[in-house]
């Protein structure tokens, strides 16, 4: 994660190899991203890996990065989706970190992408 970013709460969602969509929070993006892809991040994930990183928002306090996981949580996957394509992800210009960005496909350059969409249930 870029040195801005280092430490800060964000608000994530993993694209799961069946396909599923998973959504979190987290105080460290690269940190949580490696321990959903060993089997430790989640209960749901830890059957669904490798998991890909599509979407990450920065918060300055971890209430807001819970308050967003929970209204993304609430979207429909259609919704989910529809904001994963819709370029309006805050990653892109804040960047991210070249594991973050390798994992989700992108140059550290560029941020992380899209977005996705929240756990099931």
């Amino acid at each position: 994660m870029n040195d801005k970013n280092a430490g800060r709460p964000c608000t994530y969602m993993l694209r799961c190899s069946d396909g599923t969509l998973y959504t979190g929070w987290t105080n460290d993006i690269t940190k949580r991203l490696a321990a959903h892809n060993a089997g430790k991040g989640a209960k749901y994930t830890k059957s669904r890996t490798p998991v890909e990183l599509v979407y990450v928002e920065f918060f300055d306090v971890r209430e807001a990065a819970m308050r967003r996981e929970y209204a993304i949580k609430q979207l429909s996957r259609s919704q989910k989706l529809a904001l994963i394509g819709s370029g309006s992800n805050p990653a892109i210009s804040s960047g991210c970190d070249a594991a973050a960005a390798s994992a989700c496909g992108s140059s550290a350059d560029s941020g992380c992408g899209s977005s996705g969409e929240s756990n099931p249930g």
